[in-house]
């Protein structure tokens, strides 16, 4: 009998699941039976990026064939309640527009029918009259306090500015023998899943719970956000998952709203309702990653040894605040070191608003943007000292031996060896191959670059529920 492994670092792992998704056996959400009398519904949504809502006239939608509901903004606040805003500031955030659009997609009124069709062909008869206004899409224009302003309780569009400081960064600066600094844009990216968001709703008078089959594949995280904005106690919410997820990589955590607009529609119908996002819905409206204004400052010794950073990071969440944002900004915090032993640190992060869809997680969220911005300033240090950028890497990696390794702004770096693993990754890499082939493009009037990165992501969740699964020493250094 052959020994069990006990080390899976680079072995082979068959997959197991494969036969059934090729042979067209998945059970994804859009192939699960529903019950007798499922109704199906559609969104009608804004084609403006910022606009009044004067008026929705839906007479002619309602007495269309097989409607069994006509749903806007206002039917919806008076049976949920606004959506939990990640920051102290006095700002709704409604699954639906209420009385003015923010951005385009942003659903404006929901048709209920008995089929897909019927409930499309209803919204073709649904009149909304805007009054479209100015429109702001840029972080540092949204800050100009002459820029239109899209939640006005807020009477700006800065929703959040918080400074932290760590060490003694304003000394170190002061004594530098170098600063380097760069400004850099992160621009937005979202992923695009085979399978778009898609949900079952269902609504039980007697005991006033909501059952909702959905493939957000993580709905513990966002369960007592869904349950308060549906006005009931987190066990009047059950969330169910389908056997089988067409790709999710962060994105259908945004599914979470239409979760509520959905359950909202089953209780005013007292029937289950469907919802089936289509392609062109998703690629218009579904989270986004943050885009990102990243001012940072540096000390630098003259041998390229960095001692101090000062991060001022600019964050565009859209058009609203939507949980867990603005988690991606504040993932990373602990470790605005990355891989490297940097003791001063000083932050100033703003989070702005801007008539884009509300951003949420995709794959890596709040690593991207923090790497492309501290990699750029070692790059550029290298430049402006004249030194190897390999070097530079080299000389500012956590120390051998200093593991576990707690960072300036907190992170726990529990083990590893970043100065071996960089250098067999310049080994495994070829990066001596590489540096001649670049010397020879040049020689050859051809641009030929060669980019070096340290990297370190975060592995452990600090959800609650993650506590279930853990061991009490993986609990422990979780913290």
């Amino acid at each position: 009998m052959s020994s069990a492994i006990t080390n899976w670092c680079g072995q082979s792992v068959e997959r197991v699941e494969d036969a059934a998704l090729l042979t067209g056996r998945g059970r994804f959400v859009d192939d699960l039976g529903v019950k007798p009398g499922t109704l199906h519904a559609a969104m009608l949504r804004s084609p403006h990026a910022h606009a009044l809502i004067r008026n929705i006239d839906i007479d002619a939608a309602r007495r269309a064939p097989g409607v069994a509901a006509i749903l806007t903004g206002d039917d919806v606040k008076a049976l949920s309640a606004s959506l939990v805003v990640g920051v102290k500031a006095p700002i709704e955030c409604w699954p639906i527009a209420v009385d003015r659009v923010r951005y385009v997609g942003e659903p404006v009124a929901i048709a209920v029918a008995t089929s897909r069709y019927l409930a499309e062909d209803a919204l073709d008869l649904i009149d909304v009259d805007y009054d479209p206004l100015s429109a702001v899409v840029d972080p540092l224009a949204a800050l100009d306090p002459m820029q239109p302003i899209l939640h006005e309780g807020l009477c700006s569009n800065l929703a959040s500015d918080r400074s932290f400081r760590y060490g003694d960064p304003e000394r170190a600066l002061a004594d530098a023998a170098r600063r380097v600094s760069v400004t850099v844009r992160y621009p937005r990216n979202s992923c695009t899943p085979i399978e778009t968001y898609g949900l079952i709703a269902e609504y039980d008078p007697g005991e006033n719970a909501y059952d909702v089959l959905s493939n957000f594949m993580g709905p513990f995280s966002l369960q007592a956000v869904m349950a308060r904005a549906l006005k009931v106690p987190g066990n009047r919410l059950r969330l169910r998952t389908p056997p089988d997820s067409g790709g999710s990589f962060g994105v259908k955590q945004g599914v979470f709203p239409y979760i509520v607009l959905m359950s909202v529609a089953a209780r005013v119908t007292g029937r289950p309702v469907k919802w089936i996002e289509d392609r062109l819905e998703h690629l218009s409206a579904s989270v986004s990653a943050t885009n990102r204004v990243t001012t940072l400052d540096a000390a630098v010794d003259a041998d390229g040894r960095v001692r101090a950073l000062a991060w001022d990071q600019i964050e565009d969440v859209g058009a609203h605040i939507r949980a867990p944002e603005p988690a991606t900004l504040y993932r990373m915090h602990g470790n605005l070191t990355g891989a490297y032993d940097i003791r001063h640190v000083s932050v100033r992060n703003r989070v702005v608003l801007t008539n884009k869809a509300p951003t949420g997680l995709n794959r890596g969220f709040g690593g991207p943007q923090v790497y492309y911005a501290l990699e750029r300033l070692m790059q550029r240090v290298a430049i402006e000292l004249d030194l190897d950028p390999v070097d530079v890497i080299r000389k500012n990696l956590v120390p051998t031996g200093a593991f576990p390794y707690r960072t300036a702004t907190g992170a726990l770096l529990d083990s590893g060896d970043y100065a071996k693993a960089f250098e067999t990754a310049l080994l495994d890499g070829g990066f001596d191959e590489l540096r001649q082939r670049q010397k020879n493009a040049r020689a050859d009037g051809r641009i030929y670059g060669i980019g070096c990165t340290a990297a370190v992501e975060p592995s452990v969740s600090n959800m609650g529920y993650i506590t279930t699964v853990l061991t009490a020493e993986e609990r422990r250094k979780a913290g």
